[in-house]
């Protein structure tokens, strides 16, 4: 979807990699922490440098390991990263030298196809003096000396990279498109080792992200675009949101973990639509109640996958029960799709594409004044509004002021007598008639201003 130039950043652990990331996008998008391999997929962000606008993308530090291991793996997404990407940024930490595994990473850039840009990275004062001139042995010319944390030398890396993406015509920054035709963002939530990632890389076609047995390897939330081509043959825009899992509060102790769960909120907040995958060989768990009341507490549109479903046992009586509990345990919003997926074979995926773009469309409906109100004295005739203390509670008009989440004012007298029982009758007809199915619905009751309330008499 993006047209711009793409720089990788690469380089051994803890060197400043999601630090100049986070400074190129302008944002706290990566997770920056003192503690080595933070980072484990690559990320990418959309960069402003000095008016150069380029794709940047933030990849894992590279470490010699097994490539079965999970450095080995995190270390084939970086070298995929680079593969795709028109300049690499090889950052070295010039406080520290240039070390063994240093001088690894340069020799297979040497190999790459990709120009390479050397970066002295915490060069601030004198103390990295000596760390630049080792770099200069590693063969890729003077380095670029710059402090990402400080912002010293990015004059310096804004030369550096003109020659390599300077000539991109940079496009039009469009303000973003509300329509129905825009991409899709799709988040995906869920408890660690429900297996988010693998169900990202199923529907991608690739090993995007890195996946494995070891609970919680996704760390950041990792944004990707994709052009999902439906069964009908028409191609629609996704924005896919894998996230780290979350655990129940209590156990989430360590700081980066704590990090990581307040990453994949945000990315809930900036979702259209949320997937809460579930694992079915372990069935539906108080924690995944807790999400899914997050997610229909921000207003995003809902829907819930059961994963694993190639493996699951009494397939029949668990989608029943699962349904139950979810009848029980998310009052405020019935009817939430739930469907059954295999992240493994790919069955269910199109389904799910499906009804997550039909979620979105009721989600963003504005519904036409006569009709809304035709539906509200359907509603009100149906069911009269209580008269506590034998004083009537008068409900006058509805009007819609928002999408995404459909928003509604309700005009009346005496409403703040108004019991909760009967908003939520009026939420739950106006779902039902309106055609909102199972997004969450606000609804706000006001009385007129008394005129004569400020006056004595």
């Amino acid at each position: 979807m993006s047209h711009l130039p793409t720089v990788a950043i690469v380089g051994r652990p803890n060197v400043g990699k999601s630090t100049l990331f986070n400074r190129l996008v302008g944002k706290r998008l990566a997770l920056v922490d003192d503690r080595p391999g933070v980072t484990r997929d690559r990320r990418e962000g959309d960069a402003h440098l000095l008016g150069l606008d380029f794709r940047i993308m933030d990849t894992a530090g590279y470490e010699d390991e097994d490539p079965d291991t999970l450095p080995g793996r995190m270390r084939r997404q970086t070298q995929s990263a680079v593969d795709e990407a028109d300049v690499a940024l090889f950052l070295v930490d010039a406080r520290a030298g240039v070390v063994p595994l240093d001088e690894e990473i340069a020799r297979w850039l040497r190999t790459a196809d990709t120009p390479v840009i050397l970066v002295a990275n915490k060069a601030e004062g004198r103390a990295g003096d000596q760390g630049v001139l080792e770099a200069l042995a590693l063969g890729f010319g003077d380095p670029v000396q710059m402090s990402a944390e400080h912002g010293e030398g990015v004059a310096d890396l804004f030369e550096a990279l003109l020659p390599h993406i300077g000539e991109w015509e940079t496009p039009e920054i469009e303000e973003e498109d509300e329509s129905l035709d825009a991409p899709l963002k799709l988040a995906i939530v869920g408890r660690p080792n429900a297996g988010k990632s693998t169900l990202v890389n199923k529907m991608l076609g690739e090993d995007r992200l890195i996946t494995g047995p070891e609970a919680g390897i996704t760390r950041d939330s990792i944004a990707v675009d994709w052009d999902w081509v439906a069964p009908d043959g028409k191609t629609r825009q996704v924005r896919l949101i894998d996230t780290a899992g979350m655990r129940k509060r209590a156990k989430v102790q360590d700081k980066l973990e704590k990090l990581s769960v307040a990453d994949a909120l945000r990315a809930v907040d900036f979702a259209e639509v949320v997937v809460l995958l579930l694992d079915a060989t372990l069935g539906l768990e108080a924690q995944d109640l807790r999400i899914a009341d997050r997610v229909l507490e921000e207003g995003r549109a809902l829907v819930i996958a059961l994963n694993k479903w190639d493996v699951a046992e009494n397939a029949s009586s668990l989608f029943n029960g699962v349904r139950k509990a979810l009848e029980d345990g998310l009052s405020q919003v019935k009817g939430v799709p739930l469907l059954t997926v295999s992240a493994n074979t790919g069955k269910g995926l199109d389904v799910l594409l499906q009804v997550a773009f039909e979620t979105r469309a009721a989600w963003s409906q504005r519904v036409g004044t006569g009709e809304l109100n035709r539906w509200f004295e359907r509603a009100i005739e149906a069911n009269p509004p209580p008269a506590p203390g034998g004083k009537r509670i008068k409900l006058r008009y509805v009007t819609q002021v928002k999408t995404r989440p459909p928003t509604f004012v309700v005009f009346g007298t005496r409403v703040d007598q108004l019991p909760a029982s009967y908003e939520r009758y009026l939420v739950n007809s106006a779902r039902r008639e309106l055609g909102f199915g199972a997004v969450p619905i606000r609804m706000t009751l006001r009385a007129p201003k008394n005129p004569f309330g400020n006056k004595s008499g």
